[in-house]
């Protein structure tokens, strides 16, 4: 009701403004170079090129990047391969993240706290991409799907956050499951996942983001097979090929047409990603928040 709202003081007036205009500020940065990317990808490439400053809508709608990137048989081909790695990496990443929380968040775990700090120290130190190569290769898993899926199954920031949420659960419901003869799988799979859903939508969100977004490890262990080769890194491909054919001498390409391109392609490679962001936003801040509290 307003007559029992309180009446803020002046310093509290001054720091929400102030607080506003920074987020807003904040987000302006952060949103005006994807939308720049979007305006200018349906703008005609000479308008593009002729306006030095601010893009803020689409100006004399021009599609001709849109079916050059379409054309291109790699594309499709790169939204299939993304797509595996994507669906089965996360399930794999999701599924080893949780089953390693849960190991390591029970008590009486035969040395819990040195297998917890091994595990916790590969966040801050690890092989290095050399080392890492050469374990790759040894297993022979080079121009292999497995080898973009297998390295970094489980990432040490997820599973810190699994392991709080599992430490969070009270012991009873455990207690309760051991009473009615549940085992342990059944108490990780009918009760510790279930409770845990907001946490797992947001490792969800991060392991697929990753995923979808990752070329590096394609790029270095699938030098010989383009056709697995992900989105990301066809969509690399496409703008540096683009550039050189627009500098080479007498290229039809021109350095418009080229800019278009690049534009098109990060359009089409980052847009399906971002439509789960709307769908999982409200587990954010439950997700992350896990544990922080306790009483």
């Amino acid at each position: 009701m307003k007559g029992n709202r309180i009446k803020k003081s002046r310093e509290d007036i001054i720091f929400d403004v102030v607080s506003y205009t920074i987020i807003s500020l904040l987000i302006l940065v952060c949103f005006y170079p994807m939308w720049y990317v979007f305006c200018a990808s349906f703008t005609d490439p000479t308008i593009v090129a002729k306006c030095k400053g601010v893009l803020l809508w689409p100006q004399k709608i021009n599609l001709d990047a849109y079916r050059r990137v379409f054309s291109n048989p790699e594309i499709w081909t790169g939204y299939k391969n993304t797509l595996i790695y994507t669906v089965a990496g996360t399930l794999l990443n999701v599924m080893l993240t949780a089953m390693l929380a849960y190991a390591l968040s029970r008590k009486n775990v035969l040395l819990k706290k040195p297998l917890t700090f091994m595990i916790s120290f590969t966040m801050f130190f690890n092989g290095g991409m050399i080392p890492t190569y050469l374990v790759v290769k040894s297993l022979g898993l080079l121009d292999h799907r497995f080898a973009v899926i297998l390295p970094g199954l489980v990432q040490v920031f997820n599973f810190i956050i699994m392991r709080t949420q599992f430490e969070s659960i009270p012991d009873a419901l455990e207690e309760a499951a051991k009473i009615d003869g549940a085992n342990q799988w059944s108490i990780f799979w009918r009760i510790y996942l279930p409770v845990s859903s907001t946490s797992l939508a947001v490792m969800t969100l991060f392991y697929a983001v990753n995923h979808w977004n990752g070329w590096m490890n394609a790029m270095l262990y699938l030098p010989n097979t383009p056709e697995l080769h992900p989105l990301a890194l066809v969509t690399r491909g496409i703008v540096v090929s683009s550039a050189s054919a627009a500098m080479s001498e007498g290229a039809a390409l021109t350095q418009e047409m080229a800019d278009a391109i690049k534009y098109a392609t990060i359009i089409v490679s980052t847009l399906p990603i971002l439509c789960l962001y709307p769908f999982l936003q409200k587990y954010f801040t439950k997700g992350v928040m896990v544990g922080s509290v306790k009483g």
